[in-house]
């Protein structure tokens, strides 16, 4: 494993930010169960959004997934059929509508000044990653020091504010992955209630008493907890079966259909190896725990070979915070 800077880069009197992916190690990932999650950032996957001052105030397309020229009607329905409809720029475009509306709302001057907002991202879609919120959250740090106003906006207030542009444009989200990607590194989380949202017919279910669910969702929540110290204890062996009892409870409680049956199956392949493994968010890829080391790794290597999936070695990120939001973010844990 190895750490990244997150620091913002200047060229030409641009600015340019970072925000990484995010994986949820243990905990539900939906995070909207009034429960507890462990996640982190990692060093492999990203989006960066580049911020250049300008006249007009200009948000511009990315080349590649903003694409509005084709080759045929063809090629249209099937880039609609395989990336969707949407791409970065209504990303950014609602978080500089709540970034306006937080500064309006609380008196903090950001007048007289425009710019030209771009971005790109390598984070695989639909695969649980987190990659419109790293977009969000690249372009809420670009806009906070382009107007100087890092210091009127606290930490603790941005998660909520990259979750508010993405709640504009009806993505269902909670703040796990919003705040992992805001702070960086390892985040231990207990939900609070306040920001629960519907998300599913488990989530119903889950609001009408469902004794099953309502046990099976603290369970989940004590696997994340049972986690935090197995990490501070450096248990290995503990982590391991965390993860997969937290695959379990997931399984038994959303089914098979829900999950998908090559989810489950990178899943099974991972155990194989008596490697453990989850879903990084809801679905899309995993992540795979080898306790026992550099040769269960290489099982896992040549098994997921054979089955068609790629592996790629974690790199996780140290914190994305600078050194005062770091003493701020002590003293708010203490």
């Amino acid at each position: 494993m190895g750490t990244q800077s997150t620091s913002p880069v200047s060229i030409s009197n641009a600015i340019e930010h970072k925000a990484y992916a995010r994986v949820g190690l243990l905990g539900n990932p939906s995070d909207v169960y009034y429960g507890r999650t462990i996640s982190f950032t990692f060093g492999n996957f990203w989006a960066s959004v580049q911020l250049q001052p300008s006249d007009e105030l200009v948000i511009k397309p990315h080349p590649t997934h903003d694409l509005v020229q084709f080759r045929s009607l063809d090629h249209l329905v099937n880039r609609l059929n395989n990336e969707g409809y949407y791409g970065g720029v209504r990303l950014l475009m609602a978080i500089c509508k709540v970034f306006y509306n937080y500064c309006k709302e609380n008196k903090i001057d950001i007048c007289g000044k425009n710019f030209t907002l771009s971005y790109d991202t390598n984070i695989p879609r639909q695969t649980g990653l987190s990659g419109s919120s790293a977009i969000v959250c690249a372009a809420l740090s670009c806009l906070l020091d382009f107007y100087e106003v890092r210091h009127l906006i606290k930490v603790e207030v941005r998660p909520t504010l990259v979750l508010a542009a993405e709640q504009e444009l009806g993505i269902v989200a909670g703040l796990q992955d919003r705040v992992a990607q805001v702070y960086g590194g390892l985040v231990y989380m207990v939900h609070d209630l306040n920001f629960l949202q519907v998300h599913s017919t488990v989530r119903q279910r889950w609001l009408n008493g469902d004794k099953f669910i309502l046990s099976s969702m603290l369970e989940v929540a004590n696997v994340a907890k049972e986690g935090r110290t197995a990490l501070l204890e450096k248990d290995h062996s503990k982590l391991a079966k965390l993860m997969d009892c937290n695959f379990d409870l997931r399984r038994s409680m959303f089914g098979d259909d829900a999950l998908g049956d090559l989810n489950i199956k990178m899943v099974e392949v991972a155990r194989k190896v008596g490697a453990a493994s989850k879903f990084t968010g809801s679905g899309g890829a995993v992540i795979a725990f080898c306790p026992d080391g550099p040769s269960q790794v290489k099982l896992l290597e040549d098994e997921c070979q054979k089955a068609g999936f790629i592996v790629v070695p974690v790199e996780v990120v140290s914190s994305c915070l600078n050194a005062n939001e770091l003493q701020t973010l002590k003293k708010l844990v203490c």
